[in-house]
């Protein structure tokens, strides 16, 4: 073809609007599985799913909210309700008992040695049903378990707001203006830490009665400490990037860098240590409960249900084994959902 035939096709061409459509490469850009194109929390979703024991962990957690909000309304008992005549039965469940397994029978120690007594059966009670057992007093240690777990639950919703609130809050402001803040910030952090959780809530009962309200005011005075730390150390590592000085040189004041520029970088660490408090947090209600600081009676908590069950641990030894079990369970789900978060929110993890 000649030169002039080349000319004369190209002058007779006219564009259409397909020439200047963009590419849509999407598909090819998602082809690589390694690399694949999605964002930071899509890809920290996909790695925490992936995490056999996170997702364990998730849902014995959504397991125990759900029935420490349905459990007490399974049956005809409440948490405070006492009927001595039927105290110290042990757990009997319909349809299990038919098979020789939770139906009533316990074996007990005596100086003779050991018998095995069925207070439903000596009672003649075929239509009564302790599905964890009665206590001393006669009160259904099922409704008391998942009453004694909304406790728990609530606790570990209060730290997890003190830590955000409080202890995110502290050192992120520390870590920024430095100096004779940050000095005077510390010092009054190493107070608060120097100072024993115990003494504190005994100083408390002082003026609050013993309660959920004292509990939770205990842990926003010592329970923000390690999140003030982390979020400081987070700080000091950000805060001279050059997103900062960028947002600083265009007249952004210091509480919008803490809060809308720094903060989204550190929410990763931010909310691995919250999961890691709150079983922490558990840990002291029960404590504070176990000797006989915390939920008062009749109320009860996890902790004070161990209290009373280790009380009978030698004759009735059913009695300490649900409230035990259902805070071992919490306060491990919670470690392993705290785990999952930690190396799906941490990029240099994310190969391992």
């Amino acid at each position: 073809m000649s030169e002039t035939a080349v000319k004369t096709d190209a002058a007779a061409y006219v564009p259409t609007a397909k020439d200047f459509c963009l590419k849509n490469n999407t598909k090819e850009l998602a082809i690589d599985t390694n690399f694949a194109a999605q964002s930071f929390w899509k890809e920290a979703f996909i790695r925490f799913v992936r995490k056999k024991s996170a997702m364990v962990g998730l849902i014995l957690i959504a397991l125990i909210v759900v029935l420490a909000a349905v459990g007490p309304k399974m049956n005809a008992y409440s948490y405070s309700a006492q009927n001595i005549a039927q105290k110290n039965f042990a757990p009997r469940v319909p349809g299990l008992e038919q098979f020789g397994i939770l139906d009533g029978s316990e074996t007990i120690l005596t100086t003779s040695g050991s018998k095995k007594v069925n207070s439903y059966r000596e009672k003649k009670l075929d239509n009564v049903y302790y599905w964890f057992g009665s206590d001393n007093f006669g009160r259904d240690l099922w409704t008391r378990t998942w009453s004694g777990a909304r406790v728990s639950l609530m606790i570990a919703i209060a730290a997890a707001v003190i830590d955000m609130l409080i202890g995110m809050s502290y050192g992120l402001i520390s870590g920024y203006f430095g100096g004779k803040v940050d000095i005077i910030m510390q010092r009054i952090l190493e107070i608060s830490n120097g100072i024993p959780r115990l003494v504190i809530v005994t100083l408390l009962l002082l003026i609050l009665k013993p309660g959920m309200l004292t509990i939770i005011f205990a842990l926003m005075l010592t329970e923000w400490i390690g999140m003030s730390r982390i979020a400081r150390a987070e700080m000091l590592k950000l805060k001279e990037q050059e997103f900062v000085l960028a947002s600083r040189t265009l007249g952004a004041g210091p509480f919008f860098i803490i809060f809308k520029e720094i903060l989204p970088n550190i929410i990763g660490p931010i909310i691995t240590q919250v999961m890691f408090s709150i079983p922490t947090a558990i840990f002291t209600e029960a404590f504070l409960s176990f000797v006989g600081l915390g939920i008062p009676v009749p109320e009860c908590s996890l902790g004070s249900l161990i209290s009373d069950g280790f009380n009978s641990f030698t004759t009735h030894s059913f009695q300490i084994l649900p409230p035990i079990t259902v805070m071992a369970l919490l306060m491990l789900s919670f470690n392993l959902v705290g785990d999952g978060l930690r190396e799906a929110l941490d990029p240099k993890l994310k190969e391992m």
